[in-house]
């Protein structure tokens, strides 16, 4: 070893000799006419620069599956990949194709690492650490969930989107991925995405919390969707749950339909009648995928000339790879066929037919602004063209929106072309008045809080009321987010319909129907004014089963920006609370 180390040694010694015996005549090293061996080693060292050494993964194995539509369709919280389940103390390592629609910039549209506890996504139990996006964008939710600190995320790219949500660095993030789930520290969990231009790393300097209901159990499991994109999974050191997907070709052995109409106007061609029909095939080995209805063969029988219940009979014929399989597949269910609607009718009113709302600072401004129309307990009756009655699903129906101005509004019901009634709701202005909390100070004063960990008293919202809390908000300023959040929950302060923040983000079950939007303008320059900023929230309880949440936020830089989250659905109007949380910051109460 030490004479391969000294020959070695003597070797770099000449070389360099070379480099500098090559500055006073005229280059000749790097001439042709230089010796080969010499050209040779010159051209690894600068490949060696141009190729950083790709890290060796160790145990992989073969899992090769597509997740997401090849054609960039699938929508957000759609396609899965497999669950790969990691007990404390190990690793899963991953590699796969990540494919970027290359005619869609939207910033978020890559994949999403969901990272959970040791139960199936929505089963009893199941509960979320959060999820992280391979795109970084400061401001934005690249990354969220209550158990994911944004603190420790870090990307070699940073996304500015316009106001669009458009960046051309999506297209950075395509490409072969390797990603890296570690729990192998006893004080640190790391998650690291990279591909041949992008690295992002998220390093949580203590160990995560068990979050299963065995105390026993210290699994994790992650899953990853797509959103306009899709992924060709290559490799896993770590088996998922229904096994490893080999190259080999699979059969197709069992399907089950999914959203099949109850009912189907008589005489419509069925191809037409179930185009929004897809299946869950399951191929050898256990292997899953969604296939739409273009790719399934239907029949119904009787067929569909005379009203009556149907069988509907579907065949699928293809492998998993889209190849004709040895043996078809057949699944069956029932649909009625129906006559067509004539007329519909209200014969029931609905049960909330009084709507409230609350003009603040953040709202006022808005010209066209809208509540949605709550169908709870109303019955509307169908006439089909042989005369004949039923009630129809309001599930089937679609509402057109209230306007939020004082006085009688009229909302039009549709159950088809041309199908429409009519119902009268009365909107008003609710009524406004102030808590006031408990303790002069939530959250501890060096603003060390973490999120959720320290809550204000909690207030009613009876329906048709506003309820208004003014308080100091002092952040630490390290992020956006690391300010007031609004939390709306039942009376048990258990079940909760949403959270919402400072910032123009939230999250929760009634989160997704509500309309947002906030004036803080440059984010640094609206963080800097939110340490002592004088702030007042507004609740309001509509009574159409949503709830409004607006801010008005006097910074100290001498700017006052406004924050509005309008419909939060979900509500059950007679049971409504909110309270004050934190997130690196304190609130100061009573002043």
């Amino acid at each position: 070893m030490r004479l391969v180390k000294k020959i070695a040694y003597a070797c770099y010694s000449l070389t360099f000799g070379l480099l500098a015996l090559t500055s006073c005549t005229d280059g000749e090293l790097y001439d042709v006419n230089a010796p080969d061996w010499i050209s040779d080693k010159i051209q690894e060292i600068e490949d060696s620069k141009k190729q950083p050494e790709e890290e060796v993964l160790e145990g992989m194995q073969e899992d090769v599956y597509t997740i997401g539509n090849t054609d960039f369709t699938s929508s957000w919280w759609a396609a899965f990949s497999k669950y790969y389940v990691v007990p404390d103390g190990e690793k899963w390592n991953a590699v796969f194709n990540l494919h970027i629609n290359p005619t869609d910039n939207t910033y978020y549209k890559n994949f999403v690492l969901v990272i959970t506890n040791d139960a199936d996504r929505g089963g009893t139990g199941y509960t979320e650490y959060g999820a992280i996006r391979f795109d970084f964008a400061a401001a934005l939710n690249s990354e969220w969930g209550d158990y994911i600190d944004r603190q420790y995320i870090s990307s070699t790219l940073i996304f500015s989107p316009d106001e669009s949500n458009i960046d051309a660095n999506v297209q950075k993030l395509g490409g072969k991925v390797t990603l890296t789930v570690d729990r192998t520290s006893e004080n640190a969990f790391t998650v690291k995405i990279t591909n041949s231009e992008v690295t992002k790393i998220y390093k949580q300097p203590y160990k995560e919390e068990n979050l299963n209901t065995n105390a026993n159990n210290a699994n994790i499991r992650c899953f990853l969707v797509t959103e306009g994109s899709y992924i060709d999974f290559l490799q896993t050191n770590i088996v998922p749950i229904g096994g490893l997907t080999s190259v080999e070709d699979k059969n197709p052995v069992s399907m089950v339909l999914q959203d099949i109409p109850d009912q189907v106007n008589v005489g419509t061609p069925l191809e037409e009648a179930m185009a929004d029909v897809s299946a869950i095939i399951t191929f050898e080995e256990g292997v899953t995928k969604t296939v739409p209805a273009a790719e399934l063969t239907f029949s119904a029988i009787p067929d569909m000339e005379q009203p009556g219940v149907k069988t509907l009979v579907a065949i699928y014929n293809k492998t998993f790879k889209g190849e004709n399989c040895d043996k078809p597949i057949m699944a069956s269910t029932t649909f009625e066929a129906v006559e067509k609607i004539a007329s519909i009718e209200v014969t029931t009113p609905p049960s909330h037919t009084q709507y409230y709302y609350h003009s603040s600072a953040a709202t006022e401004s808005l010209a066209n602004r809208t509540m949605a129309f709550d169908p709870t307990g109303m019955v509307v009756t169908a006439t089909y063209t042989d005369q004949s009655t039923r009630t129809i699903d309001n599930a089937k129906l679609s509402f057109s929106a209230v306007p939020a101005k004082a006085g009688s509004q009229t909302v039009t019901i549709t159950a088809g072309e041309g199908i429409t009634a009519t119902v009268e709701v009365t909107v008003s202005k609710s009524t406004t008045s102030e808590v006031r909390n408990t303790a002069n100070m939530v959250g501890t004063e060096n603003n060390s809080t973490g999120f959720k960990a320290a809550f204000s008293d909690y207030f009613n919202i009876p329906v048709g009321e506003t309820k208004s809390i003014a308080f100091t908000n002092y952040s630490n300023q390290a992020s956006n987010w690391n300010n007031f959040v609004v939390v709306l929950r039942k009376a048990n302060h258990i079940d909760e319909y949403a959270y919402v923040r400072a910032d123009n983000w939230g999250e929760g079950k009634g989160y997704g129907a509500c309309v947002h939007n906030g004036t803080q303008g440059d984010w640094n320059t609206w963080l800097a004014g939110m340490n002592g900023a004088k702030v007042t929230v507004y609740v309001t309880n509509c009574g159409n089963g949503t709830a409004d949440v607006q801010a008005v936020m006097e910074g100290t830089t001498g700017t006052t920006s406004t924050q509005y989250y309008l419909g939060i659905n979900t509500v059950n109007p007679d049971d409504l609370h909110f309270a004050l949380t934190v997130d690196g910051c304190h609130l100061v109460f009573n002043e």
